[in-house]
């Protein structure tokens, strides 16, 4: 039996409140004799822990103030060791409630990286070990094979990385404190690294948002020690990241983008991979997935996200509609609804009908038959009132509502295609043709839509 998704969600909260404490603890540890300093810069503050040490002070990034970091900052003394009840929420997730862990050596890899302090400089993993971690923040199972994966996507701002002021060691180094066997991959622009890999093909690639001309030129993160590869559209994706914990050993404290942008980008991204086949299917699958888990779970700010990157221009709301057109019909339809837009904004939609037959649901009093809409079936119905009303069945029986909808079936296909395509989507996969909709859609202007 599933867990049920607030037991899921609560146990979730108290691991990741847990691990967020650790990981301030483990950054600044309370033997060390340091200070807690602020910085205002551009008329925000930042918090620093400021060290002697025989070269003279140095000061390690904390964060940008908040009411949580001040939280951290006025208990770092009072915070206490829990790594064994954090490894036990780990596996009460994991074993009991079913949730995917990441393979061992990627799970090393992240705890690596995250000790060497990336995400306290406020780097973002990215890519499928994010999507990992969102079953367990949404409360929710997500497809197994879709949360599969050998590589680690690590991304920042190249702003955020000059700005912090402080840095990690080199990232080789970082790397072969897990695996030997690590090194680096030059670019093909050069002898810049942007990624690295080990034996068995696991890989760890490090990327920056594209925010200037497009370029395949390697860009600079200071904080992190490394070049990292620019991106197209990854700003939206990276943009305000929520903590998340990945289940590994007690639990590792990181950053990941907010699913629902995490899902509209994959909408994006899918387009501009058709030469990846492999990649582009699982882009759309796991945007699917989400899409269909957001759209109940967090409707609102699915929608918020949505439009901030239908706003954006051209480019994006082609390869955004070009992106929803692939996905599973359940999915798309569930989140047409959600937007409020109609099937028809989709290029290309239509709703064809080639199959012929019909039948009779007397439970339901239609007149049932099939459409098809990207490759996808359509379940299509008239209701016995539309078939009285408009088409002389004249309350003669199934027999007479059948014969109605065969004499009547391109008038009515019509006005299903009509209804489906061009007005808020009611049901997914369905349409149903009730007789005050023939009604509207006979006195609907030219190109107009009814809602």
């Amino acid at each position: 039996m599933a867990a049920p998704s607030l037991v899921i969600q609560t146990t979730y909260a108290e691991l990741l409140q847990r691990s967020s404490v650790a990981s301030f603890n483990d950054a600044f540890p309370e033997g060390e004799d340091g200070t807690f300093i602020s910085k205002t810069i551009n008329k925000r503050r930042y918090w620093y822990f400021q060290v002697s040490t025989k070269k003279g002070r140095e000061q390690r990034y904390v964060g940008p103030e908040t009411p949580e970091l001040m939280e951290r900052i006025a208990g770092h003394k009072q915070a206490r060791n829990d790594e064994k009840e954090r490894r036990a929420l780990v596996s009460t997730l994991v074993r009991s409630f079913g949730l995917t862990a990441p393979i061992p050596i990627i799970g090393e890899v992240i705890s690596a990286l995250a000790n060497a302090g990336i995400f306290r400089l406020r780097s973002v993993l990215v890519g499928t070990v994010a999507y990992q971690s969102y079953p367990a923040i949404l409360g929710v199972k997500l497809p197994n094979p879709l949360l599969q994966t050998s590589d680690v996507d690590i991304a920042q701002f190249k702003n955020v990385s000059v700005a912090v002021g402080d840095t990690t060691p080199p990232m080789l180094e970082v790397l072969k404190q897990v695996e030997k066997t690590f090194r680096e991959v030059p670019n093909l622009s050069g002898n810049r690294t942007t990624s690295y890999v080990a034996k068995g093909g696991l890989q760890v690639e490090f990327l920056t948002p594209n925010e200037g001309a497009d370029t395949d030129e390697p860009q600079a993160l200071p904080a992190l020690q490394t070049d990292a590869q620019p991106l197209r559209f990854l700003d939206f994706l990276i943009y305000e990241p929520v903590p998340a914990v990945i289940l590994h050993g007690s639990g590792i404290h990181v950053h990941v983008p907010r699913p629902e942008r995490y899902a509209v980008h994959k909408l994006i991204l899918a387009h501009r991979r058709s030469a990846a086949v492999g990649k582009r299917d699982k882009d759309l699958k796991q945007a699917a997935a989400l899409l269909e888990v957001l759209t109940e779970k967090q409707p609102d700010e699915l929608k918020q996200a949505w439009e901030e990157a239908y706003g954006r221009g051209a480019t994006w709301k082609r390869l955004l509609l070009q992106g929803i057109a692939r996905i599973e019909p359940r999915a798309r339809d569930l989140t047409l609804k959600v937007l409020g837009r109609t099937r028809d904004v989709i290029p290309g939609v239509d709703l064809v009908f080639e199959d012929q037959t019909q039948r009779y649901d007397s439970d339901r009093e239609v007149v049932c038959f099939t459409g098809e809409c990207l490759g996808h079936t359509v379940d299509c119905a008239i209701s016995r009132e539309a078939l009285e009303d408009h088409f002389g069945a004249n309350n003669g029986g199934r027999s007479a509502r059948l014969e109605a909808f065969v004499t009547h079936r391109s008038k009515i296909e019509d006005l299903v295609r009509t209804k489906f395509l061009s007005w808020k989507v009611e049901s997914p996969e369905a349409v149903l043709l009730k007789s005050a909709d023939v009604e509207k859609i006979r006195y609907m202007p030219i190109g107009g839509r009814a809602t």
